[in-house]
């Protein structure tokens, strides 16, 4: 069982299953308008007063025609398949903007309406213009709940700008999420676009944070830990995507899907995965690897500089002694087996970039034991110290 924490941050990226509720929610309500609306032209259709020429099959009519229509909205609206459901504010500026339309429709529908038949029944005229203002409003609500990366939507006013700001989205993968290095470059502020987390990803990090083996237990809470604290972060912003796309129904692999994703929102994917880097490239899409983004970011030595390093172990060629600068960079240094454990000065003589990271390859001056190191060079007499 995973830990309450990591129930709470399931939960809280799952909040967005709660928007599809909102739809239905909505949808119910229409539903329920329509067939009220649909009822009152019936009983009222079929209850001519005298004299009129009416007959009650009209009124069966009306019914099964407001009735159709409502069913034609709904299941437009439900043909359309990639949905986001955004605040409150959106359904708020949604219905202003529903009743305004509306009026204006119902003012260019009435020119055609026979006048001898508004005359004699005024009350169907304000029935179609609650028709008309019904249908508008709900178009305009269900556009703005699905367009939510689209426009933002605050009360009291309203901002017409872009969500997306900067550059494209960035798409995450499992394994950078695990990493965590992701969540360390977020609070440089370095990322100033959204961040998105495909559902398919949380479950996949879910389904190893649940596994039986306890190193891939391990690795999925560290995972889930990750995202908690990128949730929890000011500086950026992430944001939980369903991924329910009609282009991804004939794709189960995580990360196929990942590629697909990305394509179709025109994001890019961030990933410390080869393979993956190399499929979303022969796809088009645009990758960031985190191991080149931090090999980047390494110090830079050019041959002819010097460096000071603690060698620490032999190398694989004969002599060879082999140590670490800070930042993890390898330092393979000529003749520098006798002098393992000590801090040596050296010359650089060539780097060697690899896709596993940076290499560095130097060679010792003479007498290039750094001062204050942890050992003495072999046969160097005390007579001689003494002198220096």
């Amino acid at each position: 069982m995973l830990p309450q924490r990591v129930r709470a941050l399931l939960d809280s990226l799952g909040g967005a299953s709660s928007t599809h509720t909102l739809l239905w929610v909505l949808r119910g309500c229409f539903g329920a308008i329509i067939i009220g609306m649909a009822w009152a032209a019936f009983w009222n259709l079929n209850q001519p007063p005298q004299g009129d020429g009416t007959e009650p099959a009209v009124g069966v009519w009306a019914f099964a025609l407001i009735v159709g229509l409502g069913f034609l909205v709904v299941a437009t609206d439900l043909l359309v398949r990639h949905k986001q459901i955004t605040t409150v504010s959106a359904v708020y500026f949604g219905l202003l903007m529903g009743l305004l339309l509306g009026w204006l429709f119902a003012m260019a529908v009435e020119p055609f309406v026979p006048r001898e038949w508004v005359e004699r029944h005024p009350e169907r005229m304000q029935m179609i213009r609650l028709l008309i203002t019904v249908i508008i409003c709900y178009f305009s609500i269900s556009i703005l709940l699905q367009t939510k990366d689209e426009f933002r939507f605050i009360i009291p006013y309203v901002e017409f700008s872009k969500q997306v700001k900067g550059g494209k989205p960035l798409v995450l993968d499992t394994s950078v999420i695990i990493d965590g290095r992701i969540a360390d470059v977020c609070d440089t502020r370095f990322i100033d676009t959204k961040l998105i987390v495909p559902r398919f990803v949380l479950q996949e990090l879910q389904a190893i944070a649940d596994s039986s083996d306890k190193l891939k237990r391990n690795r999925g809470r560290r995972g889930l830990d990750m995202l908690k604290r990128m949730q929890n972060n000011p500086k950026v912003e992430l944001q939980m995507h369903e991924a329910n796309l009609s282009e991804l129904r004939d794709v189960h692999k995580v990360d196929e899907r990942l590629v697909v994703l990305a394509k179709v929102l025109g994001a890019r994917v961030v990933t410390n995965d080869y393979n993956l880097n190399k499929i979303a490239q022969l796809q088009g899409v645009e990758v960031i690897n985190l191991n080149e983004l931090a090999n980047a970011l390494k110090s830079v030595a050019l041959p002819g500089e010097t460096l000071t390093v603690r060698l620490v172990k032999p190398g694989d060629q004969l002599g060879q002694g082999v140590g670490y600068l800070d930042d993890g960079t390898m330092v393979v240094v000529e003749q520098g087996r006798a002098h393992i454990g000590s801090e040596v000065l050296i010359t650089v003589t060539s780097v060697l970039q690899t896709p596993a990271g940076r290499m560095i390859f130097g060679r010792m001056e003479p007498r290039a034991v750094a001062a204050g190191a942890g050992g003495d060079r072999p046969g160097e007499a005390p007579a001689m110290r003494g002198k220096d």
